[in-house]
């Protein structure tokens, strides 16, 4: 293929959980104006794409760290847990906006939506766990094979404990960190306990680990889909975008739309 200068040839292929991954090699390093352009080309093919950074090396990656909510998993679960008490699409509405970068305090807004939930029972948590929480496609695999690769896995979200200590139980994460919700007589208050982990404590929670490793960021790869990552996807080995919003994609290494988690794997070998 050749579109505008760029030369791109066959490298491999690999399978996903969603469709056949397959592998390309530019013939030069592309210009900030070019990424785009390729970007543009590929969208109209109905391809997705991962540039590597220079620093990249796959044999180097000590790390993988993935948010939980749209990225690991189907669906955001304070809007779930919200439509029980019939305020879904207030709060769905705080979340996309926030997820898009338009609200830039994720601190307070997340505060404002866990407001929004005060008086939900308890049981509520279990039944979206339960009924409406389901992984995206490839997200066992990756986290599987990772594991075998020696990579320390980290789940790490603006979400909650309650969802992310069973994925970790369930997936096999190294390590889970998220916020916690106040609850009282089995009751939501409407609160979250303790420093609320928002973009900048998602970067901290990586950074920590990469220390107690031994390892730096670059050794790490780190896969999200919303504004509050962006601060954990900034200089890691590579960043993905996972269905991600616009503004995720235009800053992040690759951006998948088609594929499963699992294609991440094509892009270590």
């Amino acid at each position: 293929m050749q579109e505008r200068g760029i030369q791109i040839k066959p490298l491999k292929q690999a399978n996903s959980a969603t469709l056949t991954v397959q592998s390309w090699h530019l013939d030069q390093v592309l210009s900030a104006e070019q990424r785009p352009l390729l970007r543009a080309l590929l969208n109209d093919f109905q391809a997705d794409m991962a540039l590597f950074p220079a620093h990249f090396d796959p044999a180097q990656l000590r790390v993988l760290a993935i948010d939980m909510d749209s990225t690991l998993i189907n669906i955001e679960c304070i809007d779930e847990i919200a439509d029980f008490a019939g305020q879904k699409a207030a709060v769905a509405k705080i979340t996309e906006a926030t997820m898009r970068g338009e609200i830039r305090n994720f601190s307070e807004s997340l505060q404002q939506r866990v407001a929004l939930l005060a008086g939900v029972s308890e049981a509520v948590l279990e039944a979206v766990y339960r009924e409406r929480l389901r992984p995206n496609p490839g997200a066992a695999e990756l986290i599987a094979q990772a594991k075998l690769l020696g990579l320390h896995t980290l789940l790490v979200s603006g979400g909650f404990t309650f969802f992310t200590n069973k994925l970790q139980h369930a997936l096999g994460f190294h390590q889970a960190h998220a916020n916690s919700l106040e609850i009282q007589a089995g009751f939501l208050t409407g609160k979250v306990l303790g420093n609320i982990i928002d973009g900048a404590g998602k970067a901290h929670c990586l950074e920590q680990v990469c220390q107690t490793l031994g390892c730096n960021k670059t050794q790490a790869m780190v896969i999200g889909d919303g504004a509050n990552d962006l601060l954990m996807m900034a200089g890691a080995g590579l960043s993905i975008a996972y269905r991600a919003k616009p503004l995720v994609k235009e800053k992040a290494d690759a951006a998948f739309d088609r594929v499963g988690l699992d294609a991440a794997l094509a892009l270590l070998r």
